[in-house]
């Protein structure tokens, strides 16, 4: 009979494999009309898929409007575009939502480009290479970003959101390169990566940063190896965290790990990218 340490162990590994990514299901919303385009990445050695959006008006006659830019990893037809490109379109529509351009980076090798080197050997199982998020990183800053500038009217304002290892990944970079976007979504972040890695160095990384400008929205699910993490993350943040930052911090014990994204992300979309208020209107 197997050891009730070798089935705890079992039963943690199975737990992290479900965190780290979650079954691709068929979207539930059909994405509004949206174009595409391939890159040829250096970086990456290999071709990358991309989807964009372009808000009500952007091709109008003589238009000049510039528009910010929401970036998505995860953000294939078959993943999580559809359903987050529909949610701004009709926010945008609705009035409760900026205009944005939706930029979705559709996955080749999911586990390797959202993950962080790690030391934990459960961790390098997920998947046969992890640990390239720096290279995707690199990926999005030097080869996609300059593209979507080239090809688009884009503003300087950049967002991101993600999920799950997504989430990750965007804390991440909000801890090493902070500047690269203005606005941070990251939803039932997978933290307990490396050893909580990104939790345990948080203060120490806030106190380093020079006053970071912008946006960080955090929120869990039900989830014992993500919820306590982001709530430590929390901690650190009210401690540490630059006056020049907003942050915000929402448990949401009523959801899952699957449930959250479509549940959370309008909602913090329309908080965090809403319209700028009118002159004249009440705070």
């Amino acid at each position: 009979m197997p050891s009730s340490r070798w089935c705890l162990s079992l039963l943690l590994m199975m737990g992290a494999l479900a965190h780290a990514e979650p079954a691709v299901e068929p979207p539930a919303e059909q994405a509004p009309p949206h174009g595409s385009l391939t890159l040829t990445s250096t970086v990456l050695k290999e071709q990358r898929h991309i989807l964009v959006y372009l808000p009500p008006g952007y091709d109008a006659p003589g238009a000049t409007t510039r528009y910010p830019v929401l970036y998505m990893p995860d953000g294939g037809e078959q993943e999580d575009f559809p359903h987050v490109a529909a949610t701004v379109d009709a926010g945008i529509r609705a009035g409760e939502l900026r205009p944005f351009i939706v930029v979705g980076i559709e996955n080749t090798e999911r586990r390797r480009d959202m993950t962080g080197p790690t030391r934990v050997a459960e961790d390098r199982k997920i998947a046969p290479r992890v640990g390239g998020s720096a290279a995707f990183r690199r990926f999005i800053r030097d080869e996609l970003m300059p593209q979507v500038r080239q090809r688009y009217r884009v503003t300087e304002e950049r967002a991101i959101i993600g999920e799950s290892l997504a989430g990750l990944f965007i804390v991440e970079t909000f801890f090493l390169e902070p500047t690269l976007f203005d606005s941070y979504i990251a939803l039932s972040p997978s933290l307990w990566w490396n050893r909580d890695e990104l939790v345990r160095k948080a203060a120490e990384r806030l106190a380093r940063q020079p006053g970071p400008r912008g946006a960080l929205y955090l929120a869990s699910a039900d989830e014992d190896t993500i919820a306590p993490q982001a709530a430590r993350l929390a901690e650190a943040l009210k401690a540490h965290a630059s006056p020049g930052l907003r942050w915000r911090y929402e448990p949401r014990p009523d959801l899952t790990h699957g449930t959250i994204y479509r549940a959370v992300a309008p909602g913090a979309l329309r908080q965090w990218l809403a319209p700028a208020p009118r002159a004249g209107a009440p705070d």
